[in-house]
């Protein structure tokens, strides 16, 4: 690819109705507001928005609801960028949906990569996880080390980077960006993620319960700094990583112990107390990254954010928004709560396809 290519003129996102997505549509939105920007997603979490006002994916040139396991035709035409953030998207999910996350997250991300191709796409960034490494130690892993998944979730990252490292040429760059686990204030807020988790216990309770020893090492991301790093990916030159780039994405100073967290929330959120199980059995999901490929590849898309001020945001609009749930985890703010509720009201069926296709104001 040439350098006049490097700029999106259209761009699509799969699952841009999730939690990452409201911060990439903004962010591209921004960056390339000359673009055209579609979305197309299932809608499982359209109702799930935790903040008032304009719904992000109103700035969308244009929304499907549909599938990323049957892609309608003639959604790809015109498009020269995917970016794949359609996943089912945790451990606890993908342990209750193990067939239907190899589906989703490996198998239709292969698909719509080959379709995508075929259709004269030029670029495919694709939203990976450092879980991949599972049981990494303590020292820092970096793209060269050994994945060891532990979890559905994570091998079918592992499968997926390998499905599109097997379709890269000179004429379809892939990015795979291994990120770190998400954290942070979202239109569409997640508190089934670890630091949010914390957040949402001492707002509501003033207390954080630490399951573990607190020893695992954590690599966390702020959710702005995901949609900067995918800002960077989809307008990346060849010159920086090739063809086909696997690169962790993230900050060495992001890398916390899980007792790190929590006394980092404590001494934000006023009054809260932390209790660690001492007596836990070792949590074999710990692993350091090394950020060092991606800091050298895109030094101009660095993660920005401070653990404080991430956790002050979180702490300030949970207050403004009045949280005061101690069964947040019981919630719809815990995404498997959602597919269950709509699973055992037979609108989704057991492999999350929609019984009926939802009516939604946000489909075009």
């Amino acid at each position: 690819m040439s350098p006049t290519d490097s700029m999106p003129a259209h761009i699509l996102i799969t699952g841009p109705l999730g939690y990452v997505g409201p911060r990439v549509i903004r962010r591209l939105r921004e960056a390339y507001p000359d673009a055209r920007i579609e979305g197309l997603d299932m809608g499982y979490f359209a109702g799930c928005l935790t903040t008032s006002g304009p719904r992000p994916e109103d700035l969308l040139d244009r929304y499907h609801l549909a599938d990323v396991r049957a892609v309608p035709e003639g959604v790809l035409d015109g498009v020269d960028a995917v970016v794949q953030l359609a996943a089912i998207s945790n451990d606890p999910m993908g342990k209750a949906f193990e067939a239907v996350t190899d589906g989703v997250n490996h198998r239709a991300t292969g698909a719509l990569a080959e379709a995508a191709k075929a259709a004269g796409v030029r670029r495919f960034v694709l939203a990976s996880s450092c879980s991949v490494y599972g049981a990494g130690g303590d020292a820092p892993v970096d793209e060269s080390g050994e994945v060891r998944p532990l979890t559905a979730y994570a091998r079918s990252k592992v499968d997926a980077e390998r499905a599109l490292e097997a379709l890269a040429d000179d004429d379809f760059q892939v990015t795979c960006l291994r990120f770190a686990t998400a954290c942070g204030w979202s239109d569409r807020l997640r508190l089934d993620l670890v630091l949010n988790d914390f957040v949402a216990s001492a707002v509501a309770t003033g207390r954080i319960e630490v399951l573990s020893d607190g020893t695992p090492w954590r690599p966390l991301i702020y959710v702005g700094d995901m949609a900067r790093a995918i800002e960077w990916a989809v307008a990346r030159p060849d010159a920086a990583g090739g063809a086909s780039l696997v690169v962790n994405a993230g900050a060495d100073t992001w890398n916390y112990r899980i007792r790190e967290l929590a006394e980092a929330v404590a001494a934000v959120v006023p009054g809260t107390t932390v209790d660690i199980n001492e007596a836990a059995p070792p949590d074999k999901r710990s692993y350091r990254v090394d950020f060092g490929r991606f800091r050298e590849l895109a030094p101009d898309h660095q993660p920005e954010a401070t653990l404080e001020g991430v956790v002050r945001e979180l702490y300030d609009e949970l207050t403004a928004m009045g949280f005061d749930d101690p069964d947040f985890r019981t919630s719809d703010l815990i995404r498997l709560r959602v597919l269950d509720r709509l699973r055992r009201s037979g609108t989704l069926t057991d492999d999350l396809s929609w019984a009926d296709l939802p009516d939604l104001a946000a489909a075009s």
